[in-house]
């Protein structure tokens, strides 16, 4: 069968994700579901084996995240995308396919045309079944976007009812403490002379439009792109980034002198930080282990950075799950850096830039439409 409706059994104990996994192998398919309800996190919903069935299926599915291959006969995933999207508004698409050129591109013109993340593959059935890398990277993948989706579909709170006299007020809900953000270091005494840019879940999106608002100020200095991805993925992500911007922007090579008005962009699988040549500015790659189970990893070259240029660095952290970038976020601020991070609402998942801004390690929290305003102002050395 193409498609199969799934009757999961109800757990009113323990609100789950409710899952539909949508790739033309059985086997995968099965294991998929398999680690989703082994988990106990998720529901699957619905199965289908290619994009059209997928289509049939999704509104009586009803799911809140759909698992998408790519590759599928009748209708792949590419084409599925909006018709899926169209018939399950609001709903969380991860598009999954294996490390080739070719997926690496559509995975991220799908996250262009509506989807909400990607996740590579081992390239067999084999590799899927042996591979505790692939499973934990999408269960953790799935809960830190199940998580946020609680957070921003959830009910509002019901009255409390009052106790006592029938005139009793309710008492009030306790309120989240409010996020402390930092006062402006040396504001228009340090020109910026470097953009640093962390992101991972979501981060695709967010940094090219990030990118793309800063128009001219693009070429007042060097930007250093850390974005949580794997090999390949990450060189045809800076060839979206310089075709949405009009810049060169690439991944580097180990040792190469920064230039002003380039976007480089740390390669899948290495860290990329920052060496000091008397005068000059040069790239370092480095294969060692992982920082925050990253590789690369913001918090490399946000240590870099605060050693190499100190105050006058200018950082911004988007969306993304977990905390790597807090460490190297205090480094830089306090040798008197400015650090940004992305707010709550606008981010997929508020990890990393919800760590910094928690810390209290942030001079703004802005909405990512008003993240490239406050760099352009910033950049352009109009401090308010």
């Amino acid at each position: 069968m193409s498609a199969v409706l799934a009757t999961p059994t109800p757990r009113p104990d323990k609100p789950r994700l409710r899952v539909m996994i949508v790739d033309d192998s059985v086997v995968v398919r099965g294991l998929v579901s398999r680690w989703l309800t082994e988990d106990g996190g998720f529901e699957v919903v619905g199965t289908a084996a290619n994009g059209r069935a997928a289509i049939d299926l999704i509104e009586r599915a009803a799911p809140d995240l759909v698992l998408l291959d790519l590759e599928m006969p009748e209708v792949d995933g590419f084409t599925a995308l909006p018709k899926l999207l169209e018939r399950r508004p609001g709903v969380s698409v991860v598009v999954i396919s294996t490390l080739t050129h070719r997926n690496a591109d559509v995975s991220l013109k799908c996250l262009s045309l509506g989807a909400t993340d990607y996740l590579a593959k081992p390239d067999s059935h084999r590799g899927v079944t042996t591979s505790t890398t692939f499973r934990a990277e999408l269960l953790a993948k799935l809960h830190a976007l199940g998580g946020a989706r609680r957070r921003r579909f959830a009910p509002a709170a019901p009255a409390v009812p009052s106790r006592g006299r029938l005139d009793a007020p309710a008492p009030a809900a306790p309120a989240a403490p409010a996020l402390r953000t930092l006062p402006r270091p040396r504001a228009g005494l340090v020109a910026p002379r470097a953009l640093l840019v962390g992101a991972s879940t979501g981060g695709p999106r967010a940094v090219a439009q990030v990118l793309g608002g800063l128009g001219a100020s693009l070429q007042r200095v060097p930007i250093l792109v850390v974005q949580h991805m794997p090999p390949i993925f990450t060189a045809v992500f800076a060839e979206h980034l310089a075709t949405h911007t009009g810049m060169i922007a690439r991944e580097p090579e180990h040792g190469e002198r920064l230039t002003a008005g380039r976007i480089y962009v740390a390669p899948g699988g290495r860290h990329m930080g920052l060496a000091k040549d008397g005068t000059a500015v040069s790239i370092r790659l480095d294969d060692s282990p992982p920082v925050n189970f990253c590789r690369p990893a913001v918090d490399v070259l946000f240590r870099d950075a605060a050693a190499v240029f100190g105050a006058s660095a200018l950082a911004v952290v988007l969306t993304g799950m977990g905390s790597d970038g807090t460490n190297g976020a205090r480094a830089l601020v306090e040798t008197g850096a400015t650090m940004i991070a992305q707010d709550e609402a606008t981010s997929t998942v508020w990890g990393m830039p919800g760590s910094i801004a928690k810390a209290g390690l942030a001079h703004e929290i802005l909405p990512l439409d008003g993240i490239a305003p406050a760099l352009k102002t910033l950049l352009s050395g109009a401090h308010p």
